[in-house]
Order: C-alpha cells, then sequence, then structure tokens
C-alpha cells in the first residue's frame, strides 16, 4: 500500500475503508518493512518527547542560548489560569505547549521535528491540547499522530518544509496544516475533512516569509509556532464543521511550494529581511 499524493491516499481510504492514520500505517508496514510493534515504539518514543518538550519549559523556564526567548510559556499559561483567556483554555494551552517546544529546542534540549525544529511546537501542541481537552487516549493521540506524518510525507514529496527553500509557509504553514489534520481525525472527521483541513490551513497562511532575527531559530519563529496552533484549530473546526476549501490540498501544496520558491532570498531564512532586516533586528546581528 502505497501512495504519492493525497488523492491517491483519499482513494486509499476509500477503497479500504481505512482511516488516514490507518493507511499510513499500513504504508509504513509494507514500503518501510517495519512491523506493527516496531511502529508502536517509535510512536510512543515520539510521544514521549513530545509530552516532555510541551511541558517542562512551563514549570521550568530557562533563557534561550540566543537570549531572545526564555519564559514566554510559562507567562501564557500562568494568563491563562488567573483569567479568563481571550482564546479560551484549550487554545491557550496549546499556544502555552507550541512555544514551550520552542524554548526546549532553543536552549539545545530534545524536541520532535514535526516537521522541522523551527516549527517543532505546532504538532504536539495542537494534538496534545486536544487529547487532555477531550479527555482522549493514547492510542487516540498516536493516531492523530500518524495522520500528521502522512501530510508531513506529501508535503515533503511533492512541496517543502524548509524555510530556506520556500519560507516559513512551508514550516509553520506545513506543521499548521498537518496539526489541522490530525485534529480532525482524533476529533471524528473523515479523510476528506483531513484534507479539507490541511489544504485550508496552507491557504491560510501562504506567503509566510522566513526571517529568523539574528539568524537564529527563536524569534519571530516562537510567535509563529503560537499562530500555527491557532491557524490548525481554526481549520479543523471549519472543517468538521462541513466547511469545504474550494482548493484541493494537492493543488495547494503545489502552489505553497510555487510561492515560495518566488520569495526573494532574503526572505527566506537569510536573516536579511523582515523582522531580522529591521533596524532593531540588525542590532540583535551585530550583538551575536
Amino acid at each position: 500500500m502505497d501512495f504519492t499524493n493525497a488523492a491517491e491516499l483519499l482513494e486509499q481510504c476509500e477503497k479500504q475503508q481505512l482511516s488516514i492514520s490507518e493507511v499510513m500505517e499500513e504504508r509504513e508496514m509494507t514500503v518501510g518493512e517495519a512491523s506493527r510493534q516496531t511502529i508502536n515504539e517509535r510512536m510512543a518514543r515520539v510521544i514521549q518527547i513530545m509530552e516532555k518538550s510541551t511541558h517542562h519549559p512551563i514549570e521550568h523556564a530557562q533563557k534561550s542560548i540566543g537570549g531572545l526567548i526564555g519564559g514566554e510559556a510559562k507567562l501564557i499559561d500562568l494568563y491563562a489560569k488567573e483569567r479568563a483567556p481571550i482564546c479560551g483554555m484549550t487554545l491557550s494551552k496549546a499556544i502555552a505547549y507550541a512555544m514551550a517546544v520552542l524554548e526546549v529546542n532553543a536552549t539545545m534540549g530534545l524536541i520532535v521535528a514535526a516537521p522541522t525544529a523551527g516549527s517543532s511546537g505546532v504538532v504536539p501542541g495542537a494534538l496534545i491540547a486536544i487529547q487532555e481537552a477531550y479527555q482522549l487516549s493514547q492510542e487516540e493521540l498516536q493516531r492523530g499522530l500518524m495522520n500528521t506524518s502522512a501530510v508531513g510525507y506529501l508535503l515533503m514529496r511533492n512541496a517543502s518544509v524548509s524555510g530556506a527553500e520556500a519560507g516559513c509557509q512551508a514550516e509553520v504553514g506545513s506543521a499548521s496544516a498537518m496539526a489541522a489534520s490530525g485534529i480532525v481525525e482524533m476529533l471524528g472527521g473523515t479523510p476528506g475533512m483531513c484534507m479539507q483541513a490541511a489544504s485550508m490551513a496552507l491557504s491560510n497562511l501562504l506567503g509566510l516569509v522566513c526571517d529568523p532575527i539574528a539568524g537564529l531559530v527563536e524569534a519571530p519563529c516562537q510567535g509563529r509556532n503560537a499562530i500555527g496552533v491557532s491557524n490548525a484549530f481554526t481549520s479543523a473546526q471549519l472543517a468538521l464543521s462541513g466547511v469545504r476549501h474550494p482548493i484541493p490540498f494537492d493543488e495547494m501544496a503545489a502552489a505553497m511550494y510555487k510561492v515560495g520558491r518566488s520569495l526573494p532570498f532574503e526572505l527566506r531564512e537569510t536573516a536579511m529581511g523582515g523582522n531580522a532586516g529591521t533596524p532593531t533586528g540588525c542590532t540583535f546581528c551585530l550583538q551575536k
């Protein structure tokens, strides 16, 4: 069992009457030649790392190596606990978790690149917050993660997940699409709804540039991971509500890649434009 694009993936889901996560698992066992036990062990390890990276900085804030971030996740968590948060408890928790992972990454801690280090907070932040809010099992969380891996595979194969190649839309945008699809499956949506959510998530962040201040994966990366989970939540809710995006996922992925390749080099992880190119952004670069 294999697929090279979303159309083929959905065809397999329909033909076999399987979810996206189930088709992806079958692919790993056939193409990847991994046993179900091996897959479960690997996924359990991924979840363990994700859970630690989403929670540890909230309890033990630490300044990043570059000095641009550190302690933001704890601030978000405290705000949500002390008053009625603007974003509601579940999204506020997802935002805090996503930002926490970036703090772990920026302090040389262990994270899961999902799909990259710069976008590593979106998938765990979104899915773990959903698991906690809806009291879902570890198996349901694992299904969500397997679903996200299918979307990530499609984007790596047919577009890009590299900020240097296609801007932050290819990093946080891809991670947001992955998370949106995973959320939909975790909450009982169909494979078609999953792809609708992923397509919407890509569309909403289309054109997002990659402009790390001082060349560090700290800011504005951390804030964009927060936006990534927010976009994933929105796209998932739209899809679960029956709202459809007019552009199919495969075409949306191709459009994202084309837009990314059209971005000037200053806006593709060179730290020469956008936030990094501002007068204040340049002073941080001089200090490093």
